[in-house]
């Protein structure tokens, strides 16, 4: 069994948002119960708490269909619905699956103090919780599902040293995620298992690491522009925690007459992202694909509504360390894959983006040679 350690974070009370989708837009969600498309009899209910669609696409154009679809393929009814960033509705929510009895509940929750207080309700109702994608530090959950995010950190890391490979002393800005959220802390633990023997060889030099409150992409642009400036307006590469920001700093870039010079990271394989890699733009993203994540889930959360906690286990194989907690989570850790413009094309193979999304206008010719369609 392998073991993940996670890094705590400055305080559990944090804002809880995912490194996902940045600016791009996805079909509005007002938190109505999902709507299963189907009147056949289930073997029960799982509810599903998702926690904003403010900064990140990904949960209404990605892990709400996909999780109702996942849930409904293990016979069980899908009670999906998003607290819209709002910690009162996030608990009014989980209040109101408690109080009908759902088999399961799956968190991925604002702040851990919510998390928290969400999880003991739940276990004291009888009702066994997941946390999803993002581990509640400090909380109860026995199990959670979510990529091994230290291993996406270290793709981001291993892209941007393979983009200036044989640049020695190139100058590196590092714009990360919240500072708050744990998984910003596990992609910047992975980034530094790389990057970090390149700075202290003096391979790579870094000018600046900023985190960035909420994973601002604004902000994260103007404080790119801020460092860029106080840098003499020059820079060789660049680690941007997800897509969202690499395009913020990409319109900087291009201000500056600098885009596609200097070699840009990612994650998510959005749309947005993956046009600017085909672009020359940015060099590379992170592909997670959710439906894995989501399959995962309905598999355990099947489980545990069944009682069957061997099975479980089973399931949750890895374990993470939640040091706020002082204890290891049965969880299950997904691989993530590095994505640059040669292999753009297994995102769309995948099904995770249309082709139509990506191949537009400037891209089009790109796309053809690399056989996208």
């Amino acid at each position: 069994m392998r073991t993940k350690r996670l890094l705590a974070t400055a305080a559990a009370a944090s804002v809880f948002v995912l490194s996902a989708c940045g600016a791009n837009t996805a079909p509005s969600d007002d938190g109505a119960a999902a709507d299963t498309g189907s009147n056949e009899a289930t073997k029960g209910t799982v509810g599903v708490i998702l926690p904003e669609t403010a900064t990140s696409s990904r949960w209404v154009g990605f892990d709400k269909p996909l999780l109702e679809k996942a849930l409904r393929a293990e016979g069980f009814e899908a009670d999906v619905q998003n607290a819209q960033g709002e910690v009162q509705k996030f608990t009014t929510l989980a209040d109101g699956m408690i109080a009908k009895g759902v088999d399961v509940l799956v968190l991925a929750a604002i702040n851990s103090e919510v998390g928290s207080a969400v999880v003991s309700k739940a276990e004291a109702a009888g009702i066994p919780t997941i946390d999803y994608d993002r581990l509640n530090l400090g909380g109860g959950s026995d199990y959670y599902v979510s990529f091994d995010n230290v291993r996406v950190g270290e793709l981001q890391g291993e892209g941007l040293a393979e983009a200036l490979e044989g640049e020695k002393g190139a100058e590196v800005i590092e714009i990360e995620g919240a500072p708050t959220d744990n998984n910003a802390t596990l992609f910047h633990e992975g980034q530094r298992n790389v990057l970090q023997p390149l700075y202290d060889s003096g391979e790579l030099e870094l000018v600046q690491s900023q985190p960035i409150d909420n994973w601002d992409n604004q902000k994260g642009g103007t404080v790119f522009e801020q460092i860029l400036t106080s840098n003499g307006g020059t820079v060789d590469g660049v680690v941007a925690a997800n897509d969202g920001l690499a395009g913020a700093i990409i319109t900087v870039l291009k201000k500056n007459g600098l885009a596609g010079k200097v070699p840009v990271t990612g994650q998510d394989a959005t749309p947005d992202g993956l046009k600017a890699i085909l672009r020359g733009h940015q060099y590379m993203t992170v592909f997670k694909p959710i439906e894995k994540e989501a399959e995962a889930t309905a598999k355990l959360a099947a489980a545990l509504a069944e009682g069957d906690t061997a099975a479980a286990d089973e399931l949750a194989s890895d374990t993470v360390h939640d040091p706020e907690g002082d204890r290891d989570v049965k969880s299950v850790l997904l691989d993530p894959e590095l994505i640059t413009k040669e292999n753009v094309k297994t995102v769309i193979d995948a099904g995770y983006v249309p082709a139509s999304d990506v191949c537009v206008r400037d891209v089009k010719d790109v796309c053809d040679k690399l056989g996208i369609s």
